[in-house]
């Protein structure tokens, strides 16, 4: 059973979201978790100062109280604007070819969310990798081309992030464990009955 999740680096709804997901699969067991890229701000977009009012209101009166009711420590990144986050897709794709892509999707989120790092700099996103045991120098080079860009293209059955996509269920936006949970063991549900042989024998 697969969970694919669509998320961008700096969507903060995106770090807090993925916390029930992961208490929800303490309790629900086979369960891969496919992530996929998605751009906020693609290029040519207005950069997002985190000093604007928008940004200072969402924080003080959404992401804050989101935050402390799901006992998730995070800070609001200070620098300004907000970067760009080809890159840290760029470098995405290339760990999951690598089979870190998971486990590098997480690191730059909390990277960006708890500790403020600038995960447009392909240096800061290169001392992830090379953390995860990816080869530094091929890193590089792969963030620093064009490459991948084919495969960082917003698909249009997504509106919003963080999506995860559960079967035919797609729930958007910060869900409870709870929600979760129904949604794996309906689908669970759904394969384990497409398991089985008809009166005709039909298998």
């Amino acid at each position: 059973m697969k969970v694919t999740v669509y998320s961008d680096y700096v969507c903060p709804f995106c770090y807090l979201g993925k916390h029930p997901l992961e208490e929800a699969l303490k309790e629900v067991e086979n369960v891969e978790v496919e992530w996929k890229p998605f751009q906020l701000r693609p290029e040519g977009s207005e950069p997002l100062s985190p000093n604007s009012s928008y940004i200072q209101q969402g924080w003080k009166f959404g992401v804050q109280p989101l935050a402390e009711k799901l006992g998730v420590e995070m800070i609001l990144p200070t620098m300004d604007p907000h970067p760009s986050t080809k890159k840290a897709h760029r470098g995405f794709l290339f760990a999951n070819e690598h089979d870190k892509g998971s486990e590098y999707a997480q690191a730059v989120l909390a990277g960006f969310w708890t500790k403020g790092k600038e995960i447009g700099d392909v240096n800061v996103l290169a001392d992830i990798a090379e953390n995860l045991g990816l080869d530094r120098d091929l890193f590089i080079d792969a963030v620093s081309s064009t490459s991948y860009d084919h495969s960082i293209q917003n698909p249009s059955f997504i509106n919003a992030v963080p999506s995860f996509i559960i079967g035919d269920t797609v729930l958007q936006g910060v869900q409870s464990k709870e929600a979760f949970i129904q949604a794996l063991n309906n689908q669970k549900q759904v394969e384990q009955s497409s398991l089985s042989c008809d009166i005709d024998g039909n298998c």
